[in-house]
């Protein structure tokens, strides 16, 4: 999905605004294990996947990296906690494909929120899909058999699963490749 489709299914800004706010955004066409953020460094900057799969992800007490979100087309994706509060990053941000992101400074999207009351509207109604997802995940990991949290998965991101390590899908659900493995079997 392009960046103008997106911005506009979720407000209507008129043309002369919503061109001067898509030239705040700079296109960028990476390759796949390209990291955009790091855990231990503050996150500036905010990104929307057009083409491509990212995911953030954190190093467990044992030195497992475990997945924490996959973002895919039509998704903002930063470090949110980071890049919203201004602290060092807990996550990892990186492409698993080949991608096509545009990228935006959280000093120029503030500006870009002071500048347009819509853009303000936007950032507002992102947020709160964003909670409705988070809230999704955690009723999932935490109510959820492993079987519910995969179809969970799956319904949340029904192409990803062939686009994305087992291991990376394992680790997001909190299951073994192995449960994850005979899950697959059964479907």
């Amino acid at each position: 999905m392009k960046l103008r489709d997106h911005l506009l299914s979720v407000v209507a800004f008129p043309e002369e605004d919503l061109d001067q706010i898509l030239s705040s955004f700079k296109e960028n066409l990476l390759k796949k294990n390209t990291t955009l953020a790091k855990a231990g460094v503050v996150c500036n900057t905010l990104y929307f996947m057009e083409k491509g799969v990212a995911r953030s992800y954190y190093y467990n007490a044992e030195g497992k990296d475990i997945t924490a979100w996959f973002f895919n087309e039509g998704n903002f994706l930063t470090s949110m906690e980071s890049f919203f509060h201004q602290k060092q990053s807990t996550y990892h941000l990186e492409l698993l494909e080949d991608s096509v992101i545009h990228s935006i400074s959280r000093e120029d999207l503030e500006r870009l929120f002071q500048k347009f009351p819509l853009m303000e509207r936007f950032g507002r109604k992102l947020m709160i899909k964003l909670m409705g997802d988070i809230m999704g995940k955690l009723n999932a990991i935490q109510f959820q058999t492993a079987k519910e949290r995969y179809l969970f998965m799956i319904n949340e991101y029904p192409n990803l699963y062939h686009r994305v390590p087992l291991g990376h899908i394992a680790s997001y659900l909190g299951i073994t490749q192995e449960t994850l493995s005979r899950i697959r079997a059964k479907d």
